[in-house]
């Protein structure tokens, strides 16, 4: 164990100690950023940095299950990362994929549920995607949002065409739902939509 190791270790007991009596958040949101610095800080490759920063993703989620959090998202890829070249988006995505899947785990205690545009993605990321959330649904515990293909304005635009054609499928004029429309109408058609707590 080198001397950051154990700097890192008694910060981070220090941190906990700190931590002992306060309120505990019921949501928690990483935003999963900084691995392509970590990797060129380190002399490593970009996909480097992105596994090591995956290695943490567990850990971190056990952390949140123990201090009695209820819900973590963490956003791994924006929609404004999709427009990386494709030798850096496909890495990305396969250390994703594998976190995902790892996460899925028999055992491991919470549930996985994808938010995102997932018609952005590839078919085989997407297949694993939703199979670590079906695979992990029932489960009792912290409820993990991976937010893959996620971008602020895409799901207000989803939310919007959901509730547009759901009222449209029961008979309802453009007119009916601009007339009620409200932020809790908006809010059920979210990607988060009956969570045991939203994103606000």
């Amino acid at each position: 164990m080198g001397l950051r190791d154990i700097l890192y270790t008694v910060y981070e007991r220090r941190l906990a100690r700190s931590l002992v009596g306060r309120p505990v958040p019921r949501h928690v949101g990483i935003i999963l950023d900084g691995n392509r610095r970590w990797a060129r800080d380190h002399g490593s490759n970009l996909t480097h940095g992105h596994r090591r920063g995956a290695d943490r993703v567990e850990e971190f989620l056990g952390w949140c299950s123990s201090a009695g959090v209820d819900v973590v998202t963490l956003w791994a890829l924006s929609t404004d990362n999709l427009s990386r070249p494709d030798g850096e988006l496909r890495p990305l995505l396969e250390v994703i994929e594998r976190v995902v899947a790892d996460l899925a785990t028999p055992g491991l205690p919470w549930r996985v549920h994808i938010v995102g545009a997932l018609d952005l993605l590839p078919v085989e990321t997407v297949r694993v995607l939703k199979e670590a959330s079906n695979a992990t649904a029932g489960r009792p515990g912290l409820h993990v949002n991976i937010a893959v293909g996620y971008g602020g304005r895409r799901e207000i635009a989803d939310a919007v065409r959901s509730l547009l054609t759901e009222h449209a499928a029961a008979g309802a004029t453009i007119e009916d739902v601009a007339s009620n429309l409200d932020v809790e109408h908006i809010a059920e058609h979210l990607y988060t939509a009956g969570q045991p707590i939203r994103i606000s």
